[in-house]
């Protein structure tokens, strides 16, 4: 697996671009508009075009998804036509539940949900409980926020927009005293605290990826939250529910990212923890960081940059070295921790600056 289409330059298709660049991978990548200055050649795609994504990947062994998350079913329908290798980044589990039909038949690797979170927080949670003779609980939580916030919601848009109104609207999965479930989203508020940092934390969707599936019968309780700094819950409710701007996605989407643009100094807080019973005694693991904004492949890239991109490309190095399958649905929980932190790139994640 050396030659790698990436669909999508905005800021983390872009450095996932370079990276794999920089790792020795020969990558072309594909955007709707030029874009220049790149370490790698780039080409004009309509990736809502099915045969001018066939072009595309006529000369690829794999591809990385870098869109939005509609348009990936269409991406990964053409890479299993064509023989390629997929990776995405995508939080939906509708377009995760037809990529997972593909998978069924397929030949060709497809996994899809191997950003942050789902993805890394997966492969953690996973590395946090296996030890456990019975795993009490499972818990991760994830906030991508700014360094140094303003105003009352306390928050900046450095992801899609599409993609947080996804998570704060829909329905989220869990596991509960060992019963699959779902429950609403913005809900389950708790208090956390990283680095001496007051946080809450509560109910998103799309966060687990497939781990319920996996732990179902094996954990009693696992659940997925978003952090944010205090009071953003109740204003996102609000903004929601007594404004009804659930009704119109694309409008709040916009409303909220003229709000709240996207800033430079970023933090990525990671809370990991699991529960259970080692050598007949209850013990609990945890895995807390604060990442920020560092230099990755040549350039200064945000926290939820480098976090995000450098979960996918170093599942990329994992395939390609042969030390994960080659064919079928990939998990991000079956990820071992140990190679992914022993990657070129996953190595980014064991320090913090």
């Amino acid at each position: 697996m050396q030659r790698i289409a990436v669909l999508g330059l905005g800021r983390v298709g872009t450095l996932a671009a370079r990276m794999l660049t920089e790792g020795g991978f020969d990558v072309v990548g594909h955007d709707v508009r030029p874009v220049d200055g790149l370490p790698l050649p780039t080409k004009v795609t309509d990736v809502t075009d099915r045969d001018a994504l066939a072009a595309a990947l006529a000369d690829a062994d794999a591809v990385l998804s870098a869109l939005p998350y509609h348009c990936n079913a269409t991406v990964a329908d053409v890479a299993v036509a064509q023989g390629v290798h997929y990776f995405d980044l995508t939080e939906d589990v509708p377009t995760t539940a037809h990529i997972r039909a593909l998978a069924a038949d397929a030949d060709v690797l497809l996994a899809p949900q191997c950003g942050l979170a789902p993805g890394f927080v997966g492969i953690v949670g996973a590395a946090q409980a296996e030890p456990f003779e019975r795993i009490r609980s499972i818990r991760l939580r994830v906030g991508a926020l700014p360094q140094h916030p303003t105003g009352l919601m306390g928050y900046a848009f450095n992801w899609s927009p599409e993609g947080v109104v996804n998570e704060y609207l829909n329905d989220c999965e869990v596991i509960e005293d060992g019963v699959h479930k779902w429950v609403s989203p913005m809900e389950w508020h708790e208090v956390v605290h990283v680095d001496g940092t007051r946080l809450e934390a509560f109910t998103t969707s799309g966060g687990l990826g497939t781990m319920c599936e996996t732990y179902l019968d094996r954990v009693e309780n696992l659940d997925y939250k978003t952090m944010r700094y205090p009071g953003h819950m109740q204003l996102m409710n609000f903004f929601f529910h007594e404004l009804l701007l659930r009704e119109r996605r694309e409008l709040a989407g916009e409303l909220l990212v003229n709000a709240k643009p996207p800033v430079d100094d970023d933090v990525v807080y990671v809370h990991v923890a699991a529960e259970g019973t080692l050598d007949g005694h209850m013990r609990r693991r945890e895995f807390v960081r604060a990442y920020r904004p560092r230099e990755v492949a040549g350039v200064r890239a945000t926290a939820i940059a480098w976090t995000t991109a450098a979960s996918v490309v170093g599942v990329v190095e994992l395939v390609r070295d042969g030390v994960l399958p080659q064919s079928g649905f990939l998990h991000q929980e079956h990820v071992p921790l140990d190679a992914f932190l022993a990657t070129r790139t996953g190595s980014l994640y064991a320090t913090q600056e």
